[in-house]
């Protein structure tokens, strides 16, 4: 196939941006086949990180967050976050129908903030994503997930965690597992991802490196999809005017567990 036209276009937009073609980085400098010293480095990085440091990208992330519309909120603990999400559910009211509920990941950091809890003086049922307790009583594992797939299209809020953050980008990237799914980021209008300061990396370097070749990365493997997700849905296609939530939440919190930091 003849990419010559493909490849003149990109040495002109390189050109325009003040780059030249051995400036781009190859698919080798990022998903490098060997383990190098500069790899360790980064690792060593990572897992090295100060205090101080944390503070850094988490400064990094809400400042890069603010231009794509995602919200970026800094708590100290799991009560805390389940309260905040409770206030929001309170003042959040569904973009179709009158009827509130939330879908949640099964994921042990959502677990621990009890949303069902959090939520029942509202009167607002929390579905989980898990399909353990339909089994456990006798449901089918093909009308468990037809339940499931109507409460995620049912509900207006979503609620996961993710695998990491990316500062640079305000990037949300998640691995798709059982109890995990990818549609609790898409369908319901309001997507809030729930973190720990230690989950935000600075880039895809970061990323990639991690997915490589830290051990407990690599024991998981990406299984089948990783997503990125950077601010709400968003398009202008029609009359150059900007539109949130055309295919996908119109509106992200990415609410991040502090500590003591």
């Amino acid at each position: 196939m003849d990419s010559s036209g493909q490849q003149a276009f990109i040495n002109k937009i390189s050109a325009a941006l003040g780059h030249n073609s051995i400036d781009r980085p190859g698919s080798d400098d990022l998903c490098t086949g060997q383990f190098t010293a500069e790899t360790g480095t980064i690792l060593d990085r990572i897992q090295n990180r100060s205090a101080a440091e944390r503070q850094q990208l988490l400064d990094r992330l809400i400042e890069m967050a603010q231009p794509i519309n995602l919200n970026v909120i800094v708590l100290e603990d799991e009560p805390a976050v389940a309260a905040a999400i409770s206030e929001l559910v309170k003042n959040k009211d569904p973009e179709w129908g009158e009827q509130k509920s939330v879908v949640a990941w099964q994921h042990p950091l959502i677990e621990k903030l009890d949303l069902a809890e959090a939520l029942a003086p509202q009167k607002v049922p929390v579905y989980l994503t898990g399909m353990e307790t339909s089994e456990a009583v006798g449901i089918s594992t093909e009308k468990a997930r037809d339940e499931l797939r109507k409460h995620v299209i049912d509900a207006y809020i979503g609620i996961t965690s993710a695998d990491f953050c990316m500062a640079d980008t305000a990037s949300l990237v998640m691995r798709t597992r059982p109890g995990q799914a990818r549609s609790v980021s898409l369908v319901p209008s309001i997507h809030m991802a729930v973190i720990t300061l230690d989950q935000i990396i600075a880039d895809l370097i970061e990323l990639y490196a991690l997915v490589k070749w830290d051990p407990e990365v690599q024991k998981e493997g990406l299984t089948n999809c990783m997503t990125y997700i950077s601010g709400p849905s968003k398009t202008a296609d029609v009359e150059a005017t900007m539109v949130h939530g055309a295919h996908g939440p119109r509106e992200v919190y990415v609410y991040v567990i502090s500590g003591s930091v």
